[in-house]
């Protein structure tokens, strides 16, 4: 292993702010994909996205995070009239969560927000170490997330600076369980349509639920990357997924994990116990290269952040300079980047 690796430098490269995609690609499969190859490094193909089914086989395992995200970004008024922002990060207990709070200093234990004429109210009962509040909400529908539903904004990332005229654009077509914070982008790709087509195939699809969170986009603050913390995401593997992936992996065939963060949820689990199975837990697992991975033979990702963690894991899965490689052609090549950015298929 190459120690210079551990250096946050070395994930450094030059991104001009006109790739940073700010919209989605209407259909989603129009978007266009970099094919990348593990054993064949610096050979490049420029593809749609579509073209996905061409290069999946009859008996390869998809594996898709079918998180929802929650619109968990909320603005309110203190019972002093003071305007204030609330972003849920995890929930602790039933109407009980973490989250970060603006202006911070100024929420203090006891003081109530209120969220769209009452609807929602939330009471500050904790200031953290990290400082963040722990909230608790109280609600005038049947439900926490029906009021979330109605006086919740999605959070969008930093540096999507354009208001989403439809939300649903920043949810995957198969999302179903709402926990995350963030989308799982790599999936924003895929269709309906297009998963049909590949189940017809004899491609299997088959998902798990990882809960991303806002660490996602916390920045790597060391230079030695080896003393970053990363942010623990509670994840589940069900039982039909973790018996196709032994099945596939004892017959050879190929599992293909769309997004890091399924790659995440695969490989903690492996990890853990040798093998997939049916489990749920958290994870603060940290792929950078080195990684010896034990499940995944392919990654549908998109084109990530200059030093974040992400582009370490494709590095880990990749190689490192065909990853750098790959990410030089990718903005020669104009390829739009970040959540509603182009794909990349590493095989």
């Amino acid at each position: 292993m190459d120690k210079t690796l551990m250096n946050k430098s070395d994930y450094f490269f030059d991104l001009p702010k006109e790739l940073i995609a700010q919209t989605p690609k209407i259909p989603r499969d129009t978007c266009r994909m970099l094919c990348v190859e593990k054993n064949n490094p610096f050979h490049y193909e420029d593809k749609i996205f579509k073209d996905i089914y061409d290069m999946l086989k009859p008996g390869d395992v998809l594996v898709l995070n079918n998180s929802k995200v929650l619109p968990a970004r909320l603005y309110g008024i203190k019972t002093t009239g003071a305007a204030c922002e609330f972003l849920l990060l995890k929930q602790v207990e039933q109407d009980l969560w973490e989250c970060m709070a603006h202006p911070g200093k100024r929420l203090q234990p006891g003081h109530v927000v209120v969220f769209g004429d009452g609807i929602l109210k939330g009471e500050i009962k904790e200031s953290l170490e990290n400082g963040n509040k722990l909230v608790k909400f109280t609600y005038e529908t049947q439900t926490f997330f029906e009021a979330l539903d109605i006086v919740g904004k999605l959070p969008l990332p930093h540096y999507i600076t354009e208001e989403l005229k439809d939300a649903s654009l920043y949810q995957t077509e198969y999302a179903k369980i709402l926990g995350s914070a963030a989308a799982p982008t790599a999936g924003l790709h895929f269709t309906k349509e297009l998963l049909k087509k590949l189940e017809e195939k004899g491609v299997k699809v088959k998902y798990i639920t990882l809960h991303v969170g806002i660490g996602t986009f916390r920045p790597v603050k060391t230079e030695n990357i080896t003393e970053h913390q990363m942010h623990s995401e509670w994840f589940e593997i069900p039982q039909d997924t973790a018996e196709e992936i032994t099945k596939a992996k004892a017959e050879g065939r190929r599992i293909i994990s769309v997004g890091t963060t399924s790659t995440r949820t695969l490989e903690s689990c492996y990890k853990a116990f040798g093998c997939v199975k049916a489990c749920s837990m958290d994870t603060n697992i940290f792929i950078y290269p080195g990684f010896k991975f034990g499940v995944i033979d392919g990654l549908i990702t998109n084109f990530h952040l200059p030093e974040s963690t992400l582009i370490m894991l494709v590095s880990a899965f990749a190689g490192y300079e065909n990853t750098m490689s790959a990410y030089k052609h990718a903005v020669e090549e104009k390829y739009r980047f970040y959540s509603f950015g182009d794909a990349m298929f590493i095989y």
